[in-house]
């Protein structure tokens, strides 16, 4: 930071860099200037052996002096013994009062906790702690109430300077969420994310690479009949190709979840990612597939369990690991392509574009809808499943 104290006429000509950077004005306050030209106040002080920040609000709605005023106002509390941040905190007659202060990663932990106990499936809970995590170097420390959007929108900036704008934007959607679980529970007078709707850049999307034609499928098919490595992993590869469940389901796949009398493969809502239970129809291809599995694991909780770790399913990059060994990069095919490989096909031959989205486990937009087909075009996709079924085995050949 500068040692020279802040003039106006110095902190007008700040212009924002590619990173955020601080100038100081001496007595731990300092003006953030974010990648966006925002530029914020902050005090740098500590409390009880603890280093803690304290928002001071924007420049110019808070001009220099009563930034100042702010900081010297802060400088007494902490001589009287007095945290200036609980002491903000208190002026807020409308956020509830706790010994604590609440800080963003305190916040954000009590909401991923509470959608534990909502029943959210493993994959989403790592997903969302490992998003959360990404905030804590710049929001961690910070009490949840004192956060604007700038502060929010400084974090999502470097996350996008990595080149990875599809992360940023998660992480803005479910800052959104923790944020308004703070509003509910007093802690939050308003949702700053919501101001950055339109602020990040929009990812491009892209299909997850897949094996499309039809020769180069049978090709992809004998080369995982012929895997010379863990029958499980050789398994949940043809489990992907035939019924075109995402990894995590297939990983996480129990022996219970299989009635052999009606042919078909429940699995509950708690493992799925939309939250909402699957029946997926097993063609004679697949019930193949899970007999013969069966010998080895039969005897276990899981259809895949991992050799290595007892009672846990194969890790998650073992199957894109296997796509590798056959020879395949992840610019050619990835263990969710098959999901791609099923829809195109599928579609192209003519069946019923709602069946196929069934099977997929998307969810349908209309909530009413939804609820009428909670079992829909079972039949149907009862009977496509097996015309599928055939349609892999004859790309594969004798």
């Amino acid at each position: 930071m500068s040692s020279k104290p802040l003039t106006d006429t110095a902190i007008k000509n700040l212009k924002p860099a590619a990173k955020p950077y601080k100038k100081s004005d001496g007595g731990g306050l300092h003006l953030l200037i974010t990648t966006g030209g925002s530029k914020l106040w902050r005090l740098a002080y500590r409390y009880d052996g603890k280093q803690k920040l304290l928002s001071l609000g924007r420049y110019p709605i808070v001009g220099l002096a009563k930034a100042r005023s702010a900081r010297d106002e802060a400088k007494s509390l902490l001589a009287e013994g007095v945290d200036p941040s609980v002491q903000k905190r208190n002026a807020k007659p409308k956020i509830a009062q706790t010994e604590a202060t609440p800080t963003w990663k305190d916040v954000s932990r009590e909401w991923w906790d509470k959608r534990r106990r909502e029943g959210a499936s493993k994959a989403t809970l790592n997903k969302l702690q490992w998003l959360l995590e990404k905030s804590y170097p710049g929001l961690g420390h910070l009490p949840v109430w004192d956060i604007v959007a700038a502060d929010l929108l400084v974090v999502l900036r470097e996350i996008e300077a990595q080149g990875t704008y599809e992360t940023a934007t998660r992480l803005r959607s479910v800052s959104g969420q923790v944020f308004r679980y703070a509003i509910a529970t007093g802690r939050a007078e308003r949702d700053v994310a919501a101001d950055l709707r339109d602020a990040l850049t929009v990812p491009k999307r892209s299909h997850h690479p897949a094996v499309l034609e039809p020769k180069k499928i049978g090709e992809l098919l004998r080369a995982i009949r012929g895997f010379e490595g863990d029958p499980t992993t050789r398994t949940g590869l043809l489990l992907a190709a035939y019924t075109f469940l995402r990894s995590g389901e297939i990983r996480y796949a129990e022996w219970c979840d299989v009635s052999w009398e009606t042919g078909r493969l429940t699995i509950p809502a708690a493992r799925m990612k939309m939250q909402r239970p699957h029946i997926v129809p097993l063609s004679t291809q697949v019930v193949e597939i899970l007999r013969a599995i069966q010998t080895i694991t039969g005897r276990e909780k899981l259809i895949l369990p991992s050799l290595r770790s007892k009672g846990r399913p194969i890790s998650e990059n073992t199957m894109n690991a296997a796509l590798r060994r056959l020879g395949y990069t992840k610019e050619q095919m990835v263990t969710h392509g098959f999901r791609t490989i099923a829809s195109t096909h599928l579609n192209e031959n003519g069946f019923n574009r709602d069946w196929v989205e069934r099977q997929l486990a998307h969810v349908e937009g209309n909530k009413i809808r939804a609820a009428y087909n909670s079992a829909e075009y079972l039949q149907d996709r009862t009977k496509m499943m097996q015309w599928y079924g055939g349609f892999l085995d004859q790309l594969h050949g004798p």
